[in-house]
């Protein structure tokens, strides 16, 4: 459906989208993700017809959208800052783009309603948007955006105002959604929780540039490289050796199958479900901090050269101060050769 082949934009001497090449299949829900700066909101511009590529293509089906003006490519496009007119109601923001397209006040009024039930506002239609919390002014955004019935929908940090308990509830809807219109959709995020949360396929961007791409089970057992596993919230990443009777690394002698060869120096990085408490572990440390989190606790345990972090249920968590052993799972151990 939506593909991008070696998309550029420059801005004057600067490139802020380097060579991207992305495709969205029908009914994907693809995730940009990467730090500010990175470019994937620019590139999300460029998709809706609001920023012209300096080379390269964007087509849907085959279309070539380099002459298709944003409003004829039927994008559903929401802002971080939802864009909201403060003056007019709820319905009144969804309807805006309807009346763009020109569409009559019968047809406007039966979408308006649709949408406004499939996000849960129909009570609201009349209310002023600036008297509603930032979630019913998120879904309101939403609801614009799906009014004018998009081929794709896209979606710019659209949680990274609100408040955690607001984002966990509102990207289940948001994936309800989805999942319920079956809609393609680009998601731009930096935030790899709501990533993982919500696509079906990740894309990591750095410098304008995509780092790896694939499907989110993938990209999350096998990282790309060390940056990647770093912003992923991996870690840590410590120097190690590959001996012949395995990884020689800070906590001992891991039996990792590394795949560098023999002799070399490498970069390992433990995903976060790597370590667990184990009375009768290798590895001796000291809790020199202790994290609630709901019904864990995210402990972070001094072992001597390097502090390793740990998830534990909260009641059975030991404190601060207290002496423990810890165990590293062979499959939690990522290997990167040193450049």
């Amino acid at each position: 459906m939506l593909q991008i082949e070696h998309a550029v934009v420059r801005f004057g001497d600067a490139t802020a989208v380097d060579g991207i090449d992305l495709d969205v299949g029908a009914g994907e829900t693809v995730a940009i993700l990467g730090p500010s700066g990175c470019g994937k909101t620019t590139l999300l511009r460029s998709i809706a017809g609001l920023q012209p590529i300096t080379t390269g293509r964007i087509t849907w089906c085959g279309e070539d959208l380099a002459r298709v003006p944003p409003h004829r490519r039927r994008f559903g496009l929401m802002f971080q800052e939802y864009a909201l007119f403060p003056h007019r109601d709820v319905a009144g923001n969804v309807e805006f783009g309807l009346r763009m397209a020109r569409i009559g006040r019968d047809q406007r009024r039966r979408r308006v309603t649709e949408v406004l039930e499939l996000v849960g506002l129909t009570d609201l239609a009349g209310r002023r948007v600036a008297g509603l919390s930032g979630g019913e002014q998120q879904r309101v955004a939403l609801a614009r955006a799906l009014a004018v019935e998009p081929r794709l929908l896209m979606l710019d940090e659209p949680l990274g105002a609100l408040d955690r308990p607001w984002r966990e509830r509102l990207l289940r809807e948001i994936r309800s959604l989805l999942d319920r219109t079956a809609l393609p959709a680009l998601y731009v995020t930096h935030d790899h929780e709501e990533a993982f949360a919500l696509a079906d396929r990740i894309v990591v961007m750095r410098s304008g540039r995509v780092v790896q791409a694939g499907a989110a089970a993938d990209v999350w057992r096998h990282p790309a490289d060390v940056w990647t596993a770093d912003f992923l919230g991996f870690g840590p990443a410590v120097e190690a050796a590959v001996g012949s009777d395995g990884l020689v690394t800070p906590w001992g002698l891991l039996a990792v199958d590394a795949a560098v060869g023999t002799d070399r120096a490498v970069r390992v990085v433990l995903r976060p479900d790597a370590v667990r408490l184990d009375g009768a572990g290798a590895v001796r440390g000291t809790i020199v901090h202790r994290a609630f989190a709901g019904d864990r606790a995210e402990l972070t345990v001094e072992t001597g050269r390097v502090q390793l972090r740990v998830r534990t249920p909260d009641r059975d968590a030991p404190d601060v101060g207290d002496s423990v052993g810890l165990s590293i799972e062979p499959d939690g151990v990522l290997v990167y050769p040193v450049a």
